[in-house]
């Protein structure tokens, strides 16, 4: 059967998933009974084992899906030494203004526009340095983790949450790491998770914010971290539901391996590399192959007749396209997210299969010709 969800988040559920898999959810129980807490346990340990996580760093779940778990890293982390912040699309670009205008640290912004990235040899490693490692909005993703110094005097603040389970994370480079399950994995939104190295341990442990700290932020208690959140005690209610619908995808995953999630992943980008390479009208968002994602695979068109229509015009267009894609059941969600160049974005991560994304993009080529002599 064609999966027609190429949604960026939440996405795709894995194949094969049904509600059975969320009959033994511990509902109307408290997520802080033994069964509750067991479930969380279980669900920070299998994802700490998945990542390959080291032993030494802490990983929890926390409430607000991958913004919450990263603006409590910036709001309990940020502010002892100077900030670096890298934008490439919306999302960083929110980090910044947040950085700016809320905790009003007067951060340095390296920007680049949709399609490319910031020089990375200008990044200043005595201060911390917040990025993302895969531009959801942009399909550019950080080429790899070599650019991060192993000697740096800052942490660095790594928004994954496109990235974690499809692409490989260097934990040596890596501080303080976000994601939600939503994503890669598939698993239902609300919930983050925040990884901490023990430097973000010792930040946490050493430095009290100026500003006042929500209490869905607050990760300390008596002076040092509070590691009961990092062993299945969340600051709030969390959805049971969610929860059990995220082990269960952790079970598949796990069977999978690491490996097998990454090459799933790449072998879906790959049927939209072969096409790119035979059409002459589309071509990536991403100007480098080196920084071309393989989980939000963002296109644009090329033609002439296309790019001289006003922008206005241009978004109407692949709107029109996307709904004819969508109520045909062929492909939902593929229109370029709203502040991005117009063009289509298909989600390519591990719960996806390439037959999908080949049924797809054989549809858009046929829908996109009609439309174009019509212009």
């Amino acid at each position: 059967m064609h999966n027609p969800n190429f949604s960026s988040g939440p996405c795709s559920k894995r194949p094969g998933w049904s509600f059975d898999g969320l009959k033994n959810a511990p509902l109307g129980h408290s997520h802080r009974s033994t069964l509750g807490k067991e479930r969380l346990s279980r669900a920070i340990h299998e994802s700490k084992k998945l990542l390959k996580v080291p032993e030494d760093y802490l990983l929890g779940i926390l409430p607000g899906s991958d913004t919450g778990a990263f603006e409590a890293a910036m709001w309990t982390l940020l502010g002892p030494k100077p900030v670096t912040v890298l934008v490439w699309e919306s999302f960083s670009a929110g980090w910044a203004n947040d950085i700016k205008s809320e905790l009003k640290l007067n951060p340095t912004v390296l920007e680049a526009d949709y399609g490319k990235i910031p020089d990375l040899k200008k990044v200043d490693w005595k201060g911390d340095v917040v990025f993302v490692a895969n531009g959801t909005t942009s399909g550019v993703k950080i080429p790899d983790w070599n650019w991060i110094s192993k000697e740096r005097e800052g942490l660095s603040l790594c928004d994954a949450t496109s990235w974690a389970f499809a692409m490989d994370i260097d934990w040596s480079k890596v501080d303080v790491l976000t994601y939600s399950w939503q994503k890669c994995l598939g698993g239902e939104a609300a919930h983050g998770v925040l990884v901490l190295s023990p430097r973000a341990v010792e930040r946490i442990e050493s430095y009290d914010p100026p500003w006042p700290m929500p209490k869905i932020f607050r990760m300390k208690k008596g002076g040092t971290v509070d590691r009961s959140i990092f062993e299945g005690s969340t600051i709030n209610t969390p959805s049971m539901l969610c929860v059990e619908d995220y082990l269960d995808v952790l079970e598949w995953a796990s069977e999978i391996g690491l490996t097998g999630l990454i090459n799933r992943s790449k072998s879906n980008l790959k049927v939209i590399e072969e096409w790119v390479e035979k059409t002459d009208w589309v071509n990536f968002l991403a100007e480098s192959m080196e920084t071309r994602s393989q989980t939000s695979v963002c296109l644009m068109i090329t033609s002439g007749k296309f790019k001289s229509l006003s922008g206005d015009d241009q978004a109407s267009f692949i709107k029109s396209i996307a709904g004819k894609l969508s109520k045909e059941n062929i492909a939902h969600d593929v229109a370029a997210y709203k502040d991005a160049p117009p063009g289509f974005r298909f989600w390519c991560g591990p719960t996806i299969e390439p037959s999908d994304i080949r049924t797809a993009i054989e549809a858009l080529e046929k829908t996109y010709q009609k439309e174009i002599t019509k212009l």
